[in-house]
């Protein structure tokens, strides 16, 4: 019985809880669904949220089996697609379900997306990495590519529908959608097309930055197998518990008064934990390449794979959707790009640039508390 033998490998080969989370994890989901929530009440929520942070940090440790198997920047493009794969589909199926009260929600959690990655993301990751290595080198030819890339995509899709004429307000026309659309998958499937075959070489780590993984004997590929399998049962529970606790954290959020756009900013920051924590620990151990790559590499998938999802839901439905964000989002998002362009713009990062990108997340966070 060759089975049981293989299933004994598997289990050697990774540790019991990165098999045992999203198990607990879908089983929790299960329970929810049958009612446990209703029955337990406050009990259940919190094994809920603590099944969460299980799911995240054993995506972290599949995510990082397969990175180390495949190599850069193949690695950091799984972990990117994979949640953001996850993510879109929950989105279209939340839009499909709530009809056309919902066409602004692909926007909101698309702008919170990139604003929580570029500065918040970005930020605690140059500030890490800085704190512990001083001054951090990367490959600028690839990061500027992916500044122009984003900052083209976030433009088009977010700012410039509050200024055509066709259709008033921030939405486009049927045309105009389709036309966006495109350029935006067209957009993303070139950077993709450059970041794995054309110009791999430009989101590779610097020659003359020592990189103690890439010395280590990789992982069987039995075992990376089963971690590409695990790591997307991890994201889809990690996704699907995020919105599971949204209910509850409304009501959280309602009872300090605070805005209800902060729900939507905190159910984003917990589905882009795992890229979060992988980008991090990247950078605390000088990969600040990898870092960027995780860290920008998310914030194109999100635009470039949602905005042409939902567009094509809206218009299957005929649906209105919503894509022009306000004025004061309009700064801090062009803001947020001249920063990071500037910032990134010379291959070298300090505790100044992460300190500036913390300070405007802040001022994002704060903003949206205090409008």
């Amino acid at each position: 019985m060759p089975t049981r033998p293989v299933a004994m490998k598997i289990a050697a080969s990774l540790p019991a809880w990165t098999i045992a989370a999203p198990i607990a994890a879908w089983l929790l989901l299960a329970g929810k669904a049958f009612g446990l929530q209703e029955a337990l009440g406050g009990t259940y929520v919190l094994l809920l949220a603590a099944g969460l942070f299980a799911g995240v940090l054993a995506a972290v440790f599949h995510a990082e089996v397969v990175a180390h198997k495949i190599g850069e920047p193949y690695g950091t493009l799984v972990l990117a697609v994979a949640v953001t794969s996850i993510e879109v589909a929950l989105i279209v199926s939340l839009m499909i379900a709530g009809g056309a009260a919902t066409t602004g929600l692909a926007r909101d959690t698309v702008f919170a997306a990139v604003m929580l990655i570029l500065n918040g993301m970005v930020g605690i990751c140059l500030l890490a990495g800085a704190r512990r290595h001083g001054e951090q080198t990367f490959t600028q030819t690839g990061v500027s590519a992916s500044l122009a890339t984003l900052s083209a995509i976030a433009v088009l899709t977010m700012v410039l529908p509050n200024y055509t004429t066709t259709t008033p307000g921030p939405v486009y026309s049927n045309s105009q959608l389709v036309f966006i659309a495109v350029v935006s998958f067209v957009l993303y499937g070139t950077f993709v097309l450059v970041q794995t075959v054309r110009h791999r070489d430009y989101f590779l780590p610097d020659a003359g930055v020592e990189d103690q993984e890439a010395h280590a004997a990789p992982p069987p590929t039995r075992t990376v197998w089963w971690s590409g399998a695990l790591l997307l049962a991890c994201l889809g529970s990690v996704v699907l518990l995020a919105k599971s606790l949204s209910p509850p954290l409304e009501a959280a959020v309602a009872a300090l008064g605070a805005p209800k756009a902060l729900v939507g900013i905190i159910i984003a920051a917990v589905v882009l934990l795992p890229e979060g924590i992988a980008a991090w620990q990247a950078a605390r151990a000088n990969r600040l390449q990898t870092s960027l790559n995780l860290a920008l590499g998310s914030a194109l998938a999100s635009i470039g794979l949602t905005i042409p999802a939902v567009a094509i839901v809206s218009l299957v439905n005929g649906w209105t959707l919503s894509l022009g964000i306000d004025v004061k989002s309009t700064v801090l998002l062009l803001l947020s790009i001249v920063v990071a362009t500037l910032s990134l713009g010379n291959g070298r990062t300090t505790i100044m640039q992460g300190t500036v990108h913390l300070v405007i997340f802040a001022v994002y966070i704060f903003i949206t508390v205090v409008p």
